[in-house]
Formats: structure tokens, C-alpha cells, sequence
């Protein structure tokens, strides 16, 4: 069966986004989970099945290495359980994977969840040090995700002449629209001269050009259309869904087709969505995105690959107010994975969470006005994977 159309969004569930101390891994997943089966008004015991995303278990002593941490978070023993992992587009390949059951007709109304504890680890022991560390010991060594994205903004920069203050602009926009967002990270409006004065992470990329690592947990209850239109209280159709590859984690920035002003993965992802939903224009057809901004610059060539904007253009549109609430098609109105931050098993569900929200009405002081269709995109490793969700009213 297609899954265009075939499945729905039938309740979501987030948790607060932050530096979460005094939470565990378990009771995160366990808030997001009973939040969203809240919202759907349904029973945990009438779950079918659930997918959890979670990237880095390793970070946490192992709790997330599988979805085992499902079963024990809600007494969902023996019900299936799997867990998925695909760089930063974990969360929603969750979500894709849990569609799908449900599109090829194994189950009615099942729930994907992402969570992620980055927080409770000294530097010297997180995924950054893990990073430099423990990948291959020449092509990687002391390779760091701000250095590799910091290629892709200095080529961008240089080929179209722009100022730092372009990226700058991406900080200044989202950090302003999480002001709109209690569950974000960072809720605090910047300027423009305090991205520029920030410590410099890889040049071109300052400190507050980049995404800070949290923790946190999303989730979604996924039904069938029909079960949606006896049962559910207000839905949402997935009209499309995509995942693309490029390439695997060490050589994604070796190739010699890699022109480091975008992502491959990205391009791919966003054609397979749109052929699903039957989109030929995505500026026009889409009210909203939520995109991943992991660093100030990947908001910028995300939004092109995406074709909402020309190549080249992106940072123009984004000056002129293109992509800010209350412009033409805002662009993380959530506050992104600047404000919101980045636990990386929950950012993808997060995302498709917030666009049904907003298409349901119900975002609050960002809800954005008419929104009827919107687009959420996650971006994994240097690239190396794409996932692109397309939502529309029911």
C-alpha cells in the first residue's frame, strides 16, 4: 500500500529540551510516550508496536542500545519493540520505520519515540571527544563536526559573496522564534554583533553558530487512515516520506562530486517526499519547514536542497525576511536545533511533532497563520543521510 495519505499523526508528545540533570533516559522516553498517548487519547496497552531512535546509547551507559528501554519505561512487555539508528536523522527514521508497519498493514496504532542523554558526560567523554577520538586514526583524527560544516559555510560564503553576518542572521532568527517556545533549550533573543564577537569554534563558525547538546525526547502516535477517521480526536496525513544516502561517515567529504555548497542526501530525501505528496513547487505548496540547522549554515543550503530556494539565494531570502515567522515560508519557527538544541534520537520526532502542531493550530504565540502543509528535515553526519517528512491537514 502507498503510504501517501495512509497514515496519521494522531497525538505527540514532547518533553522539555535542556541540560537535564535530574532526569534520567527512562523517565524522558516515558514522559514523552504517555504525553503523546495523552494527546491521541489512547491507553499505552492499545499500542501495537513502537520504534525508538536513539544514536548514541553509548554516551549513557548503554540505557537506548535497545528499545528494550520501551519495554521497561511503560510495561510494554511483549509487544514488538526496535530500535533505530541513522546519525542526526534517527529521529525520524523512527517515525519512517513506524509508518511503514503501519502502511503495509501489520498494525493499526503504534508510537515512534526519540530520546537522548548528552548532558550527563564531562567533555573529555561526550560525543564531541568520541568524535575526535575514536574514528579512524588519519582521515579523522581530530576531525570535529564544527570543522567539517565550517568547510561548507566557508565555500558557500566565498562562491556567494556573503558576510559572516549571513549565518548570524540564522542564530539571531531562531533564537528569536524560541522565545515563542517553552520546551527549547535556549530562549534567549541574540543580535547580530553577539554571533560575531563569539568565541570562533572553525572558521567561519563562531560558538553561537552552532547547535548546543542536550537532552530530550519526542514522540509521536501513528495510525492508519481509517482507524484515524473512527477513533481520533484531530489527525494529521503523512502525505510523503523520504530517506537518501550520499555516502558513509568517512568519506562523505572526500568525494569528488561533493561541491560543499549542499547535501546530496538531502536532495534525494526531499525529490522521494515530494514525488509521494505530489509536490512540484515546495515554495508555494509548503506553509512551513522545520529544517536541520545543526550549524548556522546548514539552515542556509538545507532550505536550497530542499528547493525552496535557488541555489546561491538562500542567504538573500533569509535577509529579506523570507524565512522568519510571519514571513512567506517561515523556517524553524520551533527556535531549530539552534534554540531547541540537539538530543539526536529526539530532534527528527520533535520536528514532525511540531509541524503537526502547527497544522493541527495549536503552537501557541508560534503558530503559524493558514498553516495546512509543512515539511520537517533532518540531516545526518557530515551528510552522509537525509530524511525528509511531509504533513498536510486531514
Amino acid at each position: 500500500m502507498p503510504i501517501s495519505n495512509q497514515v496519521a499523526v494522531v497525538g505527540t508528545g514532547v518533553t522539555r529540551f535542556g541540560e537535564l540533570y535530574d532526569r534520567s533516559y527512562l523517565s524522558l522516553l516515558h514522559e514523552a510516550a504517555t504525553a503523546a498517548t495523552d494527546d491521541a487519547g489512547v491507553e499505552v496497552g492499545a499500542l501495537e508496536a513502537a520504534w525508538l531512535g536513539t544514536a548514541e546509547p553509548q554516551l549513557g551507559a548503554l540505557v537506548g542500545d535497545s528499545a528494550a528501554a520501551v519495554t521497561e519505561a511503560l510495561g510494554f512487555a511483549p509487544r514488538p519493540v526496535t530500535r533505530v539508528a541513522n546519525f542526526c536523522a534517527t529521529g525520524m527514521e523512527a517515525v519512517r520505520a513506524a509508518a511503514l508497519a503501519v502502511a503495509a498493514g501489520e498494525y493499526e496504532v503504534v508510537l515512534a519515540v526519540g530520546a537522548e542523554k548528552m548532558r550527563d558526560l564531562a567533555p573529555r567523554e561526550s560525543l564531541v571527544a568520541k568524535t575526535v577520538e575514536q574514528s579512524h586514526p588519519v582521515i579523522a583524527k581530530g576531525r570535529t563536526a564544527p570543522g567539517q560544516f565550517a568547510l561548507v559555510a566557508s565555500r558557500y560564503l566565498h562562491t556567494y559573496g556573503y558576510g559572516r553576518d549571513v549565518l548570524a542572521a540564522v542564530a539571531v532568527k531562531n533564537h528569536q522564534h524560541a522565545t515563542n517556545n517553552p520546551k527549547a533549550h535556549y530562549r534567549t533573543p541574540l543580535t547580530v554583533e553577539q554571533v560575531l564577537a563569539a568565541p570562533m569554534a572553525a572558521e567561519p563558525l563562531g560558538l553561537l553558530d552552532c547547535t548546543p547538546t542536550t537532552d530530550g525526547a519526542a514522540a509521536v502516535v501513528l495510525a492508519s487512515r481509517r482507524w484515524a477517521e473512527r477513533n481520533a480526536r484531530q489527525w494529521v496525513l503523512i502525505q510523503g516520506i523520504g530517506v537518501g544516502s550520499y555516502a558513509g561517515y568517512y568519506p562523505a567529504l572526500f568525494r569528488r562530486d561533493n561541491d560543499f555548497l549542499g547535501f546530496a542526501a538531502t536532495r534525494a530525501a526531499a525529490a522521494s517526499a515530494y514525488r509521494q505528496a505530489g509536490i512540484t513547487d515546495p515554495r508555494a505548496q509548503l506553509d512551513l519547514v522545520e529544517c536541520h540547522d545543526c550549524f548556522t549554515i546548514t539552515e542556509i543550503v538545507n532550505t536550497e536542497d530542499l528547493g525552496l530556494f535557488a541555489p546561491g539565494t538562500g542567504g538573500a531570502e533569509l535577509l529579506a525576511g523570507t524565512t522568519s515567522l510571519g514571513g512567506e515560508l517561515p523556517v524553524n519557527v520551533s527556535g531549530g536545533l539552534q534554540s531547541c538544541g540537539h538530543p539526536v534520537g529526539a530532534t527528527g520526532v520533535r520536528m514532525v511533532a511540531e509541524v503537526t502542531d502547527q497544522i493541527l493550530g495549536r503552537a501557541g504565540r508560534r503558530q503559524v497563520r493558514g498553516a495546512r502543509r509543512g515539511l520537517a528535515h533532518n540531516l545526518g553526519g557530515p551528510g552522509a543521510v537525509a530524511a525528509v517528512t511531509v504533513l498536510g491537514a486531514a
